[in-house]
C-alpha cells in the first residue's frame, strides 16, 4: 500500500498537458476543483468524470498509475460512503436492520460522494504528474508575486511548497524501508485491537521523524554550500509564456463550467 502512493511524482512526457504553461495548469486545477464541488446532480458529476477521464487520456499517464494513486484513499471512500448510506435521512426505504435504515437517497449520496472524491484526487494528481518540481516552483512564485507588495517572501513560500511535494515520494520510501526493518524484527501491525496496532506504529514514527530532520538538515547544508540566497536576483533558464494551447484549455474548462451549471438546472422528465 505504501508503494502505491504516487502523490508528488512526476512522469516525463510530451503530451498536451505536459506542454501547458504551469501557471495555467495550477489555475485550471483550482478551477476544476471548484467545479467539482459545484456539481449537484449525477448528470453534472458524470460530465465532470468524463472530463477527468479525457484529461488522463490526453496526459498519456498510464491508467495503471492513476489507479495506484487511488488505492490509498479506498478506506476513506468506503468510510464516507458508509456514513452517507446509514446516516442520510429521507428517501424511500430499501433495506434495514435494527435501528439502521438504508434509503435510496442515502445510496445516491454515497455513490455521488465517492465519485466526487475520486475526481478530486485524479484531478489534483494530474498537476504533479505533468509538471516538474522546478517548473511548479516558478509557477507558484509567479502566481503569488502580487504578495510582494506586502513584503511577503513569495519565493520562500513557493520553495517550501515544492520541497514538500518533492519529498513525499522520498518519505514514502523511507516508511516502507523502516516498516520492512521492523517486520524483520517481529513487529506485527495486522493483529490485535486498534489501540495496540496504533501503539505498534511508534517504532516507525520515531525513526521517520529522525530521518526527516536529517534530510532537511542535509538539504539546507547543500543549498548553503551552493551559495543559495533565495529568489532575489535569481534568473531562469526557461521563461514561461502563455500560448494558444493554454487558451484552448481555458476555453475547455469554461465550457465545462457552463455544462455543469446547465446540467444542475436541468430537471429530466422520467
Amino acid at each position: 500500500m505504501i508503494k502505491d502512493i504516487t502523490i508528488g511524482q512526476y512522469f516525463p512526457g510530451d503530451s498536451v498537458l505536459h506542454r501547458l504553461d504551469a501557471r495555467m495548469k495550477i489555475v485550471l486545477t483550482l478551477a476544476v476543483t471548484v467545479i467539482i464541488f459545484l456539481s449537484k446532480s449525477f448528470f453534472s458529476m458524470g460530465l465532470m468524470a468524463a472530463f477527468v477521464v479525457l484529461s488522463v487520456l490526453v496526459s498519456r499517464v498510464p491508467f495503471k498509475t492513476v489507479l495506484k494513486s487511488l488505492k490509498p484513499i479506498v478506506a476513506i471512500v468506503v468510510f464516507t460512503a458508509a456514513l452517507n448510506i446509514f446516516y442520510t435521512s429521507g428517501g424511500e426505504r430499501i433495506a434495514g436492520f435494527w435501528k439502521i435504515t438504508v434509503t435510496d437517497k442515502g445510496l445516491y449520496t454515497a455513490i455521488f460522494m465517492a465519485v466526487r472524491i475520486i475526481n478530486l484526487i485524479v484531478c489534483s494528481s494530474l498537476l504533479t504528474y505533468t509538471t516538474t518540481p522546478t517548473t511548479l516552483t516558478d509557477a507558484i512564485e509567479r502566481l503569488l508575486s502580487p504578495l510582494r507588495v506586502f513584503k511577503i517572501e513569495v519565493h520562500t513560500i513557493a520553495m517550501m511548497m515544492t520541497l514538500a511535494l518533492r519529498f513525499i515520494p522520498t518519505l514514502i520510501e523511507e516508511i516502507d524501508r523502516i516498516m520492512n526493518a521492523q517486520k524483520a524484527r517481529g513487529a506485527d501491525w495486522e493483529s490485535g485491537s486498534l489501540v495496540s496496532r496504533a501503539k505498534a506504529l511508534i517504532p516507525v514514527l520515531i525513526p521517520l521523524f529522525v530521518s526527516a530532520f536529517r534530510r532537511a538538515y542535509e538539504l539546507a547544508f547543500a543549498m548553503e554550500c551552493r551559495c543559495y540566497r533565495g529568489g532575489k536576483g535569481r534568473t531562469r533558464m526557461k521563461r514561461m509564456k502563455l500560448g494558444l494551447r493554454d487558451a484552448f484549455a481555458l476555453v475547455a474548462v469554461t465550457g465545462l463550467l457552463g455544462g455543469v451549471i446547465a446540467l444542475n438546472m436541468w430537471k429530466p422528465v422520467i
